[in-house]
């Protein structure tokens, strides 16, 4: 069995979008069209008999456009104020949609403190459990509302890892406005060679992740990515990043076809996740 076959096989599976994936790049409001795309994966993972995670990104981008915005959020102040307004509305529209494929969804907002407390990161982890038990998919998005700090992790690509890392799952999908891992950014340089594989994230790939993201919306570049795989990686969770401009990609990497780029966990044998936490 090759490394992309055994993805066949992964039960409990964390997906995380982008905001970028998810809206109109010319007014920022939510593809709906896509969003469905989303939702009808999901389902039929859960279909399968899999368990998943879907962490996503938006709610300041959905906010920003409900609220009629000229310019994308700066302040933080701003960026509270429009999560306080997407992340209602972006929830509502994910319960409407899973709905309609007879799925249970919920809500999780976390923040950094959420997984640095012993207590809280205990009561987060039964949640989650009880959640994935009852068969619910959990959304997950960082609590930007009440959060300062946090809103800077890059687009929900730590938070990913974290969560993957949390709940023990078996697959960390990241999806973006990037097709993988390059050799170097490829809309600098035309010659940059796309990464298949990496079975081992050495420094000299992590050096490569330079902070650049194509979208005017999204805030993770592939420095934060490769952050996400190094902490997923230690967890003993294998990550693959793809492009997510079609969501039908989901489906596809977990059949086992050649889609992003994967990276092979090397799970280290006294793994503390409030030790890579600490380094955030």
């Amino acid at each position: 069995m090759n490394l992309r076959e055994r993805l066949k096989d992964k039960q409990r599976i964390v997906i995380k979008v982008g905001s970028s994936s998810l809206v109109h790049e010319e007014t920022g409001a939510l593809n709906l069209t896509k969003l469905e795309i989303l939702v009808r994966e999901i389902s039929d993972i859960r279909n399968m008999g899999k368990e998943v995670i879907l962490v996503s990104s938006g709610a300041i981008a959905v906010g920003a456009a409900a609220a009629k915005l000229a310019e994308r959020p700066g302040t933080t102040e701003e960026k509270q104020a429009c999560a306080a307004i997407g992340q209602g509305r972006l929830m509502m529209i994910y319960q409407k949609l899973f709905m309609e494929y007879n799925q249970l969804a919920a809500q999780i907002l976390m923040t950094k403190n959420t997984v640095l407390d012993n207590l809280s990161r205990h009561h987060a982890l039964n949640t989650f459990r009880e959640l994935l038990h009852m068969g619910a998919i959990p959304i997950v998005n960082e609590n930007d509302t009440v959060a300062t700090y946090e809103i800077h992790f890059g687009d929900n690509d730590s938070l990913s890892a974290i969560v993957a890392a949390l709940v023990d799952a078996d697959l960390l999908i990241l999806l973006s406005d990037i097709d993988g891992l390059y050799t170097d950014d490829p809309n600098q340089n035309p010659h940059a060679e796309f990464i298949d594989i990496v079975t081992e994230l050495d420094q000299h790939l992590l050096e490569m992740g330079k902070e650049s993201s194509g979208s005017s919306v999204g805030t993770g570049g592939m420095a934060s990515k490769l952050q996400a795989a190094q902490l997923a990686g230690a967890a003993g969770v294998d990550m693959v990043i793809a492009n997510g401009e079609d969501f039908h990609v989901i489906h596809k990497i977990i059949q086992g076809r050649n889609h992003g780029t994967l990276f092979i966990s090397r799970p280290e044998k006294e793994f503390y996740l409030i030790d890579y936490l600490e380094q955030l």
